[in-house]
């Protein structure tokens, strides 16, 4: 089978992407390229990735395009950038793997799938959907074993910290820099929605929910409403974004859903967080915890902040790469492909909009 070169466009969020496309034997990875405008801290997280792949690092990503023989883009920007390496990877003839969110601007979403469609090339949004647990539940809602879905929930609250607690905040003190502070915490994980641009919960991790309920009811969304705060930490607080939400949804076919999304703290749950799928339908439900199968791990000098929980039986890496595969070898569609990217973000940008004004927001067709 024939093996895809790639490009790693800027690996100073998420590393995990790039590392997940190498778990499928189909591709590896060849060189790592960013713009050289770029500041120190970008190149150097760049440097490191490439240092430990042992392939070159090019401050010129058309020159690393045209000079290395790629046929795919890796991208894991700053969110604000993501679609922007896209559309310049779709125009170079690359297909694309990239990262969450798809953009924090509805018209840059458009830019990619005018690119993508153009081209005649593949595009993947990372995400969750070959997790063990989602799988069986879309086996379980195929089989007709709940009748005809109604109506699906879904929570995604994970426990991670983001910095000082909200309140915490001296009076006098200077609000905590968006950019600064998630440069500083991606040494312990902490960080979240890197860019300079500040992005929150919702539009930061409302993918994952809102992809497992479009993968599982195939359904588009006319209306939403939704409410936002900034519940827990203080860098939301201080820049107006959100930490916290609910979302309503009205869909297609008379279905209702709903999701509640947001990075609760390390100290609201003794795990990753409490992720879970609820599907009612007309001949029974089903509840699905997103994490199973999974153990429990406890030993005699663990450290405080390791997970006792751990995940067992995933292989979404490796199925999202095949499914991108696939697409790429039968001029398929994939799992989550520009257009679903971009229908994901137009909910997202609908539910921010119902939320500031208070009342629902309806979506335009497209």
């Amino acid at each position: 089978m024939k093996r895809f070169r790639c490009a790693v466009l800027s690996v100073i969020k998420h590393d995990y992407i790039a590392r997940g496309v190498t778990a499928h034997p189909r591709f590896e990875v060849t060189v790592v390229a960013d713009d050289a405008s770029q500041p120190d801290w970008v190149h150097e997280r760049n440097q490191k990735f490439a240092d430990e792949f042992r392939i070159p690092y090019v401050r010129d990503v058309e020159r690393a395009l045209a000079e290395y023989g790629v046929e795919v883009a890796v991208v894991s920007s700053e969110a604000e950038r993501h679609c922007d390496l896209s559309v310049r990877a779709a125009n170079a003839g690359l297909h694309i793997v990239q990262d969450k969110p798809m953009s924090n601007r509805l018209s840059e979403c458009d830019r990619v799938v005018e690119a993508v469609e153009r081209n005649r090339v593949k595009f993947l949004m990372w995400n969750r959907n070959f997790l063990p647990a989602v799988v069986h539940a879309q086996q379980v809602i195929a089989s007709g074993a709940i009748g005809q879905p109604w109506a699906i929930h879904v929570d995604f609250y994970f426990s991670k910290d983001a910095g000082p607690p909200k309140g915490s905040r001296k009076p006098g003190d200077p609000p905590i820099n968006w950019l600064q502070y998630q440069i500083a915490a991606h040494a312990d994980g902490s960080d979240g929605a890197l860019g300079r641009e500040p992005i929150g919960e919702l539009q930061n991790e409302g993918i994952y929910p809102l992809a497992y309920i479009r993968c599982l009811t195939g359904a588009n969304v006319r209306r939403v409403f939704a409410r936002t705060t900034a519940h827990f930490h203080q860098v939301n607080v201080d820049n107006g974004v959100d930490d916290l939400a609910t979302v309503t949804l009205e869909m297609e076919h008379g279905l209702l859903g709903s999701l509640c999304v947001g990075r609760i703290g390390a100290a609201s749950h003794p795990d990753i967080g409490e992720i879970k799928i609820h599907v009612l339908g007309t001949a029974g439900a089903l509840v699905i915890s997103e994490a199973r199968p999974e153990v429990a791990v406890y030993y005699r000098g663990q450290p405080e902040k390791e997970f006792r929980h751990r995940r067992v039986a995933i292989d979404n890496d490796y199925l999202l790469m095949e499914n991108f595969a696939h697409a790429i070898d039968t001029d398929s569609e994939t799992i989550l492909d520009a257009r679903a990217g971009r229908a994901i973000c137009a909910i997202t940008e609908a539910a921010l909009k119902s939320s500031r004004l208070g009342k629902p927001v309806n979506l335009s067709a497209r």
